[in-house]
């Protein structure tokens, strides 16, 4: 088995900690793991980039080639489409329709949405209006890791004792509060 994953967005959304949850849920499940990241001008904004390799043996690169990629997992509609040429026929898009408006000439967010839904595979997440039900603004990465689970080959059990783990310096209301916006993405989208 192996399943490769892009993740896509703009500094300060959570990208590194969405693959730094998902490495540690996958090793939690004895997987071998490989990550390459391009942060970019990640303090002004500015495009993040994460390849994320998972499998049940040894995995030679870092990085995923065009074309290959499982899942594109995304914070930003803009940059989940940005990075297509990575997914695999049959892959899907797992992306926020939150837009990160920090262009000025930012797409319109419907034909952003209307791309993705003429994708055979897709999921749209709300992650903001979920993060905020679950009692964090800051916790829509945490939403897009519980969309994107029913993907992944990471056991729930895994991605939560990550969550636990990434968070726990942090005091158990952020650990919790997490926790559930986890939750809360389980099984979203469209």
């Amino acid at each position: 088995m192996k399943y490769d994953v892009i993740l896509a967005g703009v500094g300060g959304q959570g990208v590194l900690s969405v693959a730094a949850c998902i490495a540690a849920g996958a090793m939690q499940d004895a997987l071998s793991v490989r990550q390459s990241e391009v942060h970019g001008m990640a303090q002004r904004g500015g495009a993040v980039l994460a390849h994320l390799r998972l499998a049940d043996r040894e995995i030679a690169s870092d990085l995923i080639p065009r074309g290959a990629a499982d899942m594109v997992l995304g914070m930003d509609p803009l940059e989940s489409l940005r990075y297509l040429a990575y997914l695999a026929p049959g892959g899907v898009l797992v992306t926020a329709v939150d837009p990160f408006n920090n262009i000025p000439d930012y797409p319109p967010v419907e034909e952003l949405l209307a791309a993705v839904r003429r994708l055979p595979r897709h999921r749209l997440v709300d992650a903001a209006s979920l993060a905020q039900a679950a009692g964090s603004a800051r916790a829509g990465n945490m939403v897009l890791v519980g969309a994107a689970a029913g993907f992944l080959p990471v056991s729930r059990g895994g991605l939560e004792e990550a969550i636990r783990a990434l968070f726990a310096g942090k005091g158990e209301e952020v650990v919790a509060a997490n926790l559930a916006a986890f939750t809360a993405g389980l099984g979203q989208g469209s």
